[in-house]
């Protein structure tokens, strides 16, 4: 799938392996699971890749009678649970929702990793891209991006951008604005979406880069308003939110994707078990409307699909990474 136009195709179709269905990967492993699998969330409760997850391991139990249990392990920018997962023993019990930033962004912003994203973990599938979303209060005087833009040049440092941590695509969107519209804005950390989305709302800081699925709801809800959105095109969610790159940004596209890992070494019957049942799950009406309505592009596809986005986007946020010389 071409990647900058992921979001357009996702509303109409679901990439699903071409010779892999889930009774031929169950015939295949017919013995597991046998016990509870462990999802492990490197981020808190509330934010996108937490919902996205809770609804993975929701139609896994219902669907596949397999009991998935959602394991909130945040911190580090997502590296203490890609790092607890990488050590664990390599049966499937223990699996990661893994994303952009702890995959492909945090390599390249921290000097000492405690694991290797390429080797000591096993690619399964990949599951939806979520891109990011710029946003502020109701109460706030911003009304379009330009409106925050031209407050920045007016007032440099003035004005906060919540981040849902260190490296994640949300920081990388917030400095990559800060460089192509030529305006300084303090960037703020926090642990994960849902804290961030709380000082937002309690006027700690004035503008969230928030993932759409973190910030969908109170979108809905009317309790904050969109300014832009960072896909290369409008999100089918959003239809009347522009893009940066249509506000005077040409080219500016930042895009989370979340999906599957388990430690290295899974077995080959296992990984396709898993597979085929997050790729028939993805392929069901009820999830993609779901997961199209928070802000998500359900994708799907086979491991090996999955191995090569991690390796290109590996590569692609590490030359941006040190060439703007970002540090974690």
């Amino acid at each position: 799938m071409d990647r900058r136009h992921f979001l357009q195709a996702a509303a109409t179709a679901t990439l699903l392996p071409a010779t892999l269905t889930p009774a031929i990967a169950r015939a295949q492993s017919a013995d597991w699971p046998k016990s509870p699998i462990k999802l492990v969330v490197p981020f808190p409760p509330g934010g996108g890749t937490d919902t996205v997850s809770r609804l993975m391991a929701e139609k896994l139990t219902l669907l596949d009678k397999w009991q998935v249990i959602v394991d909130n392990r945040p911190g580090a920018a997502g590296n203490i649970g890609l790092d607890q997962v990488s050590k664990a023993r390599p049966d499937g019990y223990t699996l990661a929702m893994a994303q952009t930033s702890n995959m492909a962004i945090n390599p390249a912003l921290y000097a000492n990793m405690p694991f290797d994203p390429l080797k000591d973990l096993t690619p399964i599938v990949e599951v939806c891209a979520q891109p990011v979303v710029l946003v502020v209060r109701n109460e706030s005087p911003f009304k379009t991006l330009a409106d925050l833009v031209q407050a920045a040049r007016r007032e440099p440092g003035k004005y906060t951008v919540a981040q849902a941590g260190l490296g994640t695509v949300g920081h990388l969107a917030g400095e990559m604005l800060i460089r192509v519209a030529g305006i300084e804005m303090m960037q703020v950390p926090y642990k994960g979406a849902g804290p961030a989305m709380t000082d937002l709302l309690g006027g700690q800081v004035d503008t969230y880069f928030g993932s759409a699925a973190s910030v969908m709801p109170q979108l809905q809800a009317r309790k904050i308003r969109g300014l832009a959105v960072t896909s290369a095109r409008r999100l089918p969610g959003l239809p009347d939110l522009p893009t940066v790159a249509e506000q005077g940004y040409a080219d500016f596209e930042a895009t989370t994707w979340l999906g599957l890992v388990g430690p290295a070494g899974v077995p080959a019957n296992v990984v396709a078990t898993v597979n085929a049942a997050v790729n028939a799950v993805l392929a069901r009406k009820d999830v993609e409307d779901r997961l199209l309505a928070e802000g998500n592009a359900p994708l799907g596809g086979t491991p090996q699909a999955f191995a090569q986005v991690i390796r290109s986007e590996h590569e692609k946020w590490g030359k941006l990474i040190r060439g703007a010389k970002i540090q974690g």
